[in-house]
Protein backbone atom coordinates (compact mmCIF):
# COMPACT_ATOMS: atom_id res chain seq x y z
CA UNK A 1 0.00 0.00 0.00
CA UNK A 2 1.36 3.55 -0.52
CA UNK A 3 1.28 6.45 2.35
CA UNK A 4 -1.81 7.69 0.75
CA UNK A 5 -4.38 4.58 1.01
CA UNK A 6 -2.18 3.02 4.25
CA UNK A 7 -4.46 1.87 6.69
CA UNK A 8 -3.55 2.53 10.40
CA UNK A 9 -2.69 0.96 13.24
CA UNK A 10 -5.36 1.50 15.89
CA UNK A 11 -2.42 2.66 18.38
CA UNK A 12 -1.19 5.19 15.82
CA UNK A 13 -2.51 7.97 12.97
CA UNK A 14 -2.42 7.22 9.68
CA UNK A 15 1.11 9.50 8.16
CA UNK A 16 -0.06 12.47 6.27
CA UNK A 17 -3.26 14.28 7.13
CA UNK A 18 -4.39 17.25 9.30
CA UNK A 19 -2.37 19.24 11.28
CA UNK A 20 -3.56 18.57 14.54
CA UNK A 21 -3.17 21.20 17.95
CA UNK A 22 -1.88 19.61 20.97
CA UNK A 23 -4.99 19.25 23.15
CA UNK A 24 -6.97 17.46 19.69
CA UNK A 25 -3.91 15.30 20.12
CA UNK A 26 -4.32 15.13 24.05
CA UNK A 27 -7.90 14.35 24.15
CA UNK A 28 -7.19 11.79 21.26
CA UNK A 29 -5.02 10.21 23.84
CA UNK A 30 -7.52 9.88 26.14
CA UNK A 31 -10.54 8.77 24.03
CA UNK A 32 -7.92 6.14 22.92
CA UNK A 33 -6.81 5.42 25.96
CA UNK A 34 -10.53 4.56 27.26
CA UNK A 35 -11.17 2.73 24.22
CA UNK A 36 -8.09 0.23 24.82
CA UNK A 37 -9.80 -0.70 28.18
CA UNK A 38 -13.50 -1.40 26.61
CA UNK A 39 -13.33 -2.33 23.48
CA UNK A 40 -11.74 -4.68 20.91
CA UNK A 41 -11.50 -2.86 17.48
CA UNK A 42 -12.16 -4.40 13.96
CA UNK A 43 -11.77 -1.63 11.44
CA UNK A 44 -11.81 -1.46 7.56
CA UNK A 45 -11.93 0.87 4.51
CA UNK A 46 -10.35 3.56 5.89
CA UNK A 47 -8.28 4.19 2.68
CA UNK A 48 -11.49 5.48 1.68
CA UNK A 49 -11.06 8.66 3.66
CA UNK A 50 -8.96 11.22 1.54
CA UNK A 51 -5.81 12.31 3.95
CA UNK A 52 -6.66 16.06 2.65
CA UNK A 53 -8.41 18.17 0.91
CA UNK A 54 -12.32 18.76 2.30
CA UNK A 55 -14.75 15.65 3.31
CA UNK A 56 -18.11 14.79 4.81
CA UNK A 57 -17.76 12.27 7.15
CA UNK A 58 -21.22 10.55 8.25
CA UNK A 59 -22.39 7.77 10.78
CA UNK A 60 -25.02 5.59 12.04
CA UNK A 61 -26.09 7.26 15.88
CA UNK A 62 -27.25 4.24 17.45
CA UNK A 63 -26.23 4.46 20.66
CA UNK A 64 -24.85 7.30 23.45
CA UNK A 65 -21.07 5.85 23.36
CA UNK A 66 -20.59 4.99 19.40
CA UNK A 67 -19.19 8.53 18.65
CA UNK A 68 -16.07 7.70 20.73
CA UNK A 69 -15.30 4.75 18.47
CA UNK A 70 -15.93 7.09 15.50
CA UNK A 71 -13.70 9.66 16.76
CA UNK A 72 -10.68 6.94 17.55
CA UNK A 73 -11.02 5.60 13.92
CA UNK A 74 -11.82 9.23 12.07
CA UNK A 75 -8.57 10.53 14.24
CA UNK A 76 -6.12 7.56 13.28
CA UNK A 77 -7.21 8.01 9.70
CA UNK A 78 -5.13 11.06 9.88
CA UNK A 79 -8.02 13.86 9.48
CA UNK A 80 -9.69 16.02 12.78
CA UNK A 81 -12.44 14.69 14.19
CA UNK A 82 -14.79 17.83 14.48
CA UNK A 83 -18.03 16.57 15.08
CA UNK A 84 -21.47 18.40 14.49
CA UNK A 85 -23.11 18.55 18.11
CA UNK A 86 -25.79 19.09 20.33
CA UNK A 87 -24.96 22.46 21.79
CA UNK A 88 -26.15 21.34 25.16
CA UNK A 89 -22.96 19.39 25.82
CA UNK A 90 -20.99 23.03 25.53
CA UNK A 91 -22.69 23.58 29.00
CA UNK A 92 -20.93 20.61 30.71
CA UNK A 93 -18.19 21.42 32.78
CA UNK A 94 -14.50 20.03 31.62
CA UNK A 95 -16.58 18.52 28.41
CA UNK A 96 -17.68 22.36 27.21
CA UNK A 97 -13.90 23.60 27.30
CA UNK A 98 -12.52 20.64 25.52
CA UNK A 99 -15.27 20.74 23.17
CA UNK A 100 -14.18 24.28 22.42
CA UNK A 101 -10.59 23.30 22.48
CA UNK A 102 -11.17 21.04 19.91
CA UNK A 103 -12.88 23.03 17.91
CA UNK A 104 -16.16 20.86 17.00
CA UNK A 105 -19.50 22.06 15.97
CA UNK A 106 -22.28 22.90 18.31
CA UNK A 107 -25.61 22.68 16.48
CA UNK A 108 -28.56 25.01 17.82
CA UNK A 109 -31.71 24.30 16.93
CA UNK A 110 -35.36 25.93 17.04
CA UNK A 111 -32.81 29.60 17.61
CA UNK A 112 -32.24 32.96 15.82
CA UNK A 113 -28.56 31.16 15.33
CA UNK A 114 -29.65 27.48 14.38
CA UNK A 115 -27.84 28.32 10.92
CA UNK A 116 -24.49 29.55 12.47
CA UNK A 117 -23.08 25.27 12.46
CA UNK A 118 -24.02 24.78 8.86
CA UNK A 119 -21.93 28.21 7.91
CA UNK A 120 -18.84 27.17 10.67
CA UNK A 121 -19.01 23.60 8.54
CA UNK A 122 -18.99 25.31 5.24
CA UNK A 123 -15.93 28.06 6.49
CA UNK A 124 -14.01 24.47 7.54
CA UNK A 125 -15.06 22.20 4.48
CA UNK A 126 -14.10 25.34 2.32
CA UNK A 127 -10.82 25.89 3.88
CA UNK A 128 -10.02 21.92 3.00
CA UNK A 129 -11.01 20.05 6.31
CA UNK A 130 -13.24 17.58 7.99
CA UNK A 131 -16.40 17.45 9.41
CA UNK A 132 -18.08 14.38 11.07
CA UNK A 133 -21.98 14.50 11.12
CA UNK A 134 -24.86 11.79 12.05
CA UNK A 135 -27.15 13.05 9.37
CA UNK A 136 -29.97 11.38 11.88
CA UNK A 137 -29.42 14.19 14.36
CA UNK A 138 -30.20 12.32 17.39
CA UNK A 139 -29.98 8.15 18.43
CA UNK A 140 -32.08 6.47 15.98
CA UNK A 141 -35.17 5.93 16.95
CA UNK A 142 -35.90 2.94 14.67
CA UNK A 143 -36.69 -0.13 17.12
CA UNK A 144 -34.23 -2.06 15.57
CA UNK A 145 -31.42 0.36 15.86
CA UNK A 146 -31.07 0.22 12.09
CA UNK A 147 -30.80 4.04 10.64
CA UNK A 148 -33.71 6.63 9.52
CA UNK A 149 -34.81 9.08 7.59
CA UNK A 150 -31.80 11.89 8.26
CA UNK A 151 -32.31 15.66 8.33
CA UNK A 152 -31.41 17.41 4.49
CA UNK A 153 -28.54 19.37 6.38
CA UNK A 154 -26.28 17.08 5.41
CA UNK A 155 -27.22 17.22 1.72
CA UNK A 156 -26.95 20.45 1.85
CA UNK A 157 -23.35 21.06 2.96
CA UNK A 158 -22.61 17.96 0.58
CA UNK A 159 -24.02 20.11 -2.48
CA UNK A 160 -22.76 23.51 -1.27
CA UNK A 161 -19.31 22.63 -1.18
CA UNK A 162 -18.72 19.68 -3.23
CA UNK A 163 -17.14 17.61 -0.71
CA UNK A 164 -17.09 14.25 -0.90
CA UNK A 165 -19.28 12.05 1.57
CA UNK A 166 -17.96 9.02 3.13
CA UNK A 167 -20.44 6.76 5.23
CA UNK A 168 -19.03 4.97 8.06
CA UNK A 169 -20.74 2.62 9.41
CA UNK A 170 -20.06 1.10 13.28
CA UNK A 171 -21.82 -1.75 14.88
CA UNK A 172 -21.26 -3.04 18.84
CA UNK A 173 -21.43 -0.24 21.10
CA UNK A 174 -24.90 -1.45 22.49
CA UNK A 175 -22.76 -4.29 24.66
CA UNK A 176 -21.47 -1.24 26.45
CA UNK A 177 -24.27 1.15 26.42
CA UNK A 178 -28.07 0.87 25.64
CA UNK A 179 -30.39 3.89 27.11
CA UNK A 180 -33.09 1.45 26.86
CA UNK A 181 -31.47 -1.41 29.68
CA UNK A 182 -30.76 -0.89 33.19
CA UNK A 183 -28.39 -1.02 34.12
CA UNK A 184 -27.36 1.50 30.46
CA UNK A 185 -23.62 0.94 30.90
CA UNK A 186 -22.44 -2.88 30.69
CA UNK A 187 -18.93 -2.98 31.80
CA UNK A 188 -16.39 -6.41 32.20
CA UNK A 189 -14.65 -7.97 29.22
CA UNK A 190 -13.96 -5.81 26.46
CA UNK A 191 -16.50 -5.94 23.32
CA UNK A 192 -15.85 -6.10 19.73
CA UNK A 193 -16.46 -2.67 18.11
CA UNK A 194 -16.74 -2.80 14.27
CA UNK A 195 -16.11 0.30 12.29
CA UNK A 196 -16.01 0.31 8.17
CA UNK A 197 -15.51 3.08 6.04
CA UNK A 198 -17.11 2.97 2.45
CA UNK A 199 -16.66 4.61 -0.63
CA UNK A 200 -17.64 8.27 -1.65
CA UNK A 201 -21.54 8.22 -1.96
CA UNK A 202 -22.48 9.51 -5.76
CA UNK A 203 -24.40 12.51 -5.42
CA UNK A 204 -24.01 13.69 -9.01
CA UNK A 205 -26.98 13.52 -9.78
CA UNK A 206 -27.84 16.57 -8.26
CA UNK A 207 -25.14 18.50 -8.99
CA UNK A 208 -25.55 21.90 -9.92
CA UNK A 209 -29.20 21.53 -9.52
CA UNK A 210 -31.29 23.86 -7.82
CA UNK A 211 -31.34 22.34 -3.91
CA UNK A 212 -35.21 22.13 -3.52
CA UNK A 213 -36.56 20.12 -1.00
CA UNK A 214 -36.92 17.13 -3.23
CA UNK A 215 -33.63 17.09 -4.07
CA UNK A 216 -32.24 17.60 -0.37
CA UNK A 217 -34.31 14.80 0.82
CA UNK A 218 -33.69 12.40 -2.48
CA UNK A 219 -29.97 13.22 -1.84
CA UNK A 220 -29.87 12.11 2.13
CA UNK A 221 -32.03 9.23 1.09
CA UNK A 222 -29.12 7.77 -0.67
CA UNK A 223 -26.67 8.82 2.16
CA UNK A 224 -28.72 7.51 4.31
CA UNK A 225 -29.22 4.14 2.28
CA UNK A 226 -25.01 3.82 1.97
CA UNK A 227 -25.00 3.97 5.46
CA UNK A 228 -28.00 1.37 5.97
CA UNK A 229 -26.21 -1.03 3.51
CA UNK A 230 -23.26 -0.77 5.66
CA UNK A 231 -24.96 -1.96 8.68
CA UNK A 232 -26.66 -4.43 7.11
CA UNK A 233 -23.53 -6.13 6.28
CA UNK A 234 -22.02 -5.56 9.56
CA UNK A 235 -25.04 -7.11 11.49
CA UNK A 236 -25.51 -9.52 8.34
CA UNK A 237 -28.97 -9.17 7.93
CA UNK A 238 -31.30 -7.66 5.42
CA UNK A 239 -32.20 -4.11 5.90
CA UNK A 240 -35.61 -2.17 6.47
CA UNK A 241 -36.70 0.91 4.30
CA UNK A 242 -35.28 3.59 5.98
CA UNK A 243 -37.24 4.22 8.83
CA UNK A 244 -39.45 7.75 8.88
CA UNK A 245 -39.98 9.20 12.81
CA UNK A 246 -42.70 11.64 11.65
CA UNK A 247 -44.60 9.11 9.67
CA UNK A 248 -44.00 6.67 12.60
CA UNK A 249 -45.21 9.52 15.08
CA UNK A 250 -47.92 9.77 12.60
CA UNK A 251 -49.15 5.99 12.86
CA UNK A 252 -48.95 6.01 16.94
CA UNK A 253 -51.46 9.23 17.32
CA UNK A 254 -54.12 7.68 14.36
CA UNK A 255 -53.77 4.29 16.72
CA UNK A 256 -54.07 6.07 20.17
CA UNK A 257 -57.14 8.40 18.97
CA UNK A 258 -60.54 6.59 20.19
CA UNK A 259 -62.88 5.36 17.46
CA UNK A 260 -66.30 5.84 17.66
Amino acid sequence: MTKETAEAHYAWRRPGGDRLSGIVHAAGGIVKGGLVLLTKRKWAGMHHIPLTGPVILVWNHYSDFDPLPVAHFVYNSGRHPRFLLKHSLVKIPVLGPVIKATEQIPVYRGRSDAADSLRKAIEVLTAGGSVVISPEGTVTKEPDRWPMRGKTGVARLALTTGAPVIPIAQWGSLAIHDRHRKPKFKLGRRKLVTVVAGPPVDLSEWEGAEPTRERLTAATDKIMEALREGVAELRGEQPPPLFDLREYKKHQREESEPTE
